[in-house]
Order: C-alpha cells, then structure tokens, then sequence
C-alpha cells in the first residue's frame, strides 16, 4: 500500500489537526481558574471543588493508558473524530451539571476523550519525513499548549462575563465542529494487527526494550508535575494574596503563550540533534522560574514573570522528549506516545495533589519547596539519559 501523502505540505490540515490538538488538551484546564465560583455554586469546600482539577488530570492519564494505544490498530481517520464527539458529550454534561458530582462524572468523561489530540500526534508523525518530526511535534504541540493556556483565561473571562459553565457550552460545540472537519481530511495510514490485550504486552516489551523511553517518560512526568503544581494553585495564591477575580487570573497565563508558541522552532533544533542541549535549557529554567514563585506571594510580577519561564522550560524539556521517542520504534508510535504521555499526565496528576497538600499544609513556601524537588527528580531522570546515550555511544564505536 502507498504511503500517505506528507501532510507537512498541507497548512490546512495542520492547523486544523493543531486547533483540534488545543482544544482536547484546553478542556481538561477550564476548571482551574473558576475553583472558587465552583465551590461557591455548589456550597461546597475549597478542597473538594480544587479535586475536579485532579479529577481532569487522573481521567486523561487512565485515557492515555488504555485508548491512545488503540491508535496503532484501528482506523484513526474514524477513531478520532468519534472520540472528539464523546469529549463534547463530557463538556456538555459538565455544563448542565447541577452538583459537583455530575460536574466530576463529566470532567471524567472529558478526560477520557479528550486524548484525540494525542492519537492525532502520533497520526502526523507517520506522514511525515524523520527529520521533519520534531517540527510538525513542536507545531501540534504550539496548538496544544496554546490551547491550554487560551482555555484558562478564557475560562476566567466567560466566567466574569456571563457564567462559568459558558465556557464548556462553547468547547462542546467548537470540539464537534473540529470533530466533522477532520473526518473528512485525515490521511489513513496502516494498521497493525493485534488485539486489544496484544497491545499492552507489546507496551510492556516496549519499556523493557527501550530504555530511554522509560527515563524521558520519567523526566517529563516530573517536569510536568512540576507545571501541574501551579494549575492547581494558581487560582488559590492569586485570589487570597494578590486579590484577584477570575477574569484577571485567566489573564495571568496568557504570558505563558510565547513559551508555547516557541515549540515548533524547539522541534527544528530538536531535528538537528540538540535535544541534550535543549533539554538543560529547560531544566535551569525550571530552577529559575520556581525562584520567581517564591517571591511571586507579595510581588505579583515575579509571579507573572515565573509561569512565563516555566512554560517555556516545559516546551524545551517537552518536545526534546518527544523528538527523541518517536524516533525509537516508527512501527509503534501511539503505543510509545500513550506510555510517554501516561507517565506525563500522571505526573500531572500527582502535581496537582501535591500542589494542594502543600497549600493546606505548609502554604506557598512548602508549595515552592515541592515544585523545586519535583524539578531536581526530572533533571535526575534526563542525566540517566544522558549517560545511557554516552554508554551506547562508546559500545557501538
């Protein structure tokens, strides 16, 4: 069977596979800024409305685990559309919700879901030259990090403009919008043949066999978490110790964009074979930013200047990973893709937790000293790697 057309060629496609990429992710984050008008709709406690957020996270690591493998053998160009279709069904019930448990059940369903955007990763990577693969990654993911940091302010804004459950009415009908658009358009690329069960006995021979792999899929589970501190917090710190509405604290991410529009130029060094390089950059970065955390509880611009720098030490970090990964196993890329992406929304997951224990226990000073350590394991993890590829250097010459 012939080849599927290059779809770095198509601009149409990828914008809209990258809208569609931003979408997905954005819907897991819309909670984030509005923890407060949530727990004040639902007279609940402050905790119990900031667990929708690990809810989020925890439902789309159990989606990378267990349907983006799906993606190596089944039909794509019909797989991701429907799972687009089931995350707009998630977003409306969470609109309609009438109690934090029916907002919970459809956060869940939207975590699910809402992994489209990472069978669509995998899917651009099979179409596409080697040495093009970390530019089309670092332009899918431009849409996808944009699309996280759009979907926090634009949270916060709907939220002040009219109320915040706006914010999934809108997402459900734009995701079935994108869901119709990309049914038509995607290319179809060969399957494998194997089960359902096959897939997860061929993952694990996967981590047993690569083993960078399993330590990029631990630096950016980390790196991650590291991040995934502050979408828990943010609405917390910045509602108590600077004041500020919902509306101002979605605004506050936007500066994060820059850091996610760098990725796609990220991919273009990535291909040139610069991923330790740039993967440092991002962990002194990391440092750097949670020092400007630290100082962000009574100076808002430290703050500010913090979630610019983290994001673009995500994006470097990030794309290295997942330059370096995709190019393991060509034959098996959502599988190695939903191993990455599962340790890194676990990460996630487990960030966000984190970021609430530490808040509720020893306040930001504990929540930086948490982000801090969770930096230093994943510089841990990327120096194993590091060694591993000297050691397999020295073996092969």
């Amino acid at each position: 069977m012939s080849a599927p057309q290059d779809i770095s060629q198509n601009k149409a496609l990828l914008w809209f596979m990258a809208a569609a990429c931003g979408l997905c992710a954005g819907a897991n984050y819309y909670s984030q800024p509005l923890i407060h008008s949530i727990q004040q709709y639902f007279a609940v406690t402050e905790s119990q409305a900031a667990l929708t957020v690990t809810f989020a996270q925890v439902s789309y690591a159990l989606g990378l685990l267990f349907i983006v493998p799906m993606g190596d053998v089944v039909n794509k160009t019909k797989f991701i559309p429907l799972l687009m279709t089931l995350c707009a069904l998630g977003l409306f019930l969470s609109a309609f919700s009438v109690n934090l448990p029916m907002l919970w059940v459809g956060t869940v369903l939207v975590g699910l879901f809402s992994v489209a955007a990472q069978v669509l990763i995998p899917l651009a990577t099979m179409t596409v030259q080697p040495e093009k693969t970390g530019e089309v990654v670092g332009f899918l993911m431009s849409g996808l990090l944009v699309g996280i940091l759009l979907s926090t302010s634009l949270a916060g804004l709907f939220s002040n403009l009219f109320h915040w459950k706006v914010i999934y009415v809108v997402s459900g009908v734009l995701m079935l919008i994108l869901a119709y658009a990309l049914k038509s358009r995607l290319p179809y690329v060969m399957r494998m043949k194997m089960n359902y069960g096959q897939i997860f006995v061929s993952m694990a021979q996967l981590l047993k066999q690569e083993k960078r792999l399993l330590l990029r899929a631990l630096a950016g589970g980390f790196a991650f978490a590291a991040v995934s501190i502050l979408y828990s917090t943010i609405a917390l710190l910045l509602s108590s110790a600077h004041h500020l509405p919902d509306l101002v604290i979605g605004m506050v991410s936007l500066v994060g964009i820059f850091g996610a529009l760098s990725t796609q130029y990220i991919g273009r060094y990535a291909d040139q074979d610069y991923t330790r390089q740039l993967t440092w950059m991002g962990c002194a970065l990391f440092i750097i930013s949670w020092i400007c955390f630290y100082y962000g509880q009574t100076v808002l611009i430290s703050y500010i200047v913090g979630f610019a720098l983290i994001q673009l030490a995500l994006a470097l970090v990030h794309t290295s990973n997942q330059s370096i990964i995709f190019r393991l196993r060509p034959d098996a890329k959502s599988r190695i893709n939903a191993i990455y992406m599962t340790a890194y929304f676990t990460g996630g997951a487990c960030g966000s937790a984190l970021g609430i224990f530490a808040w509720n226990h020893g306040g930001w000073t504990m929540t930086c000293l948490a982000g801090l350590c969770l930096v230093l394991a994943c510089m841990l993890f990327s120096l194993l790697d590091n060694l591993l590829m000297r050691k397999s250097l020295v073996t092969t010459n």
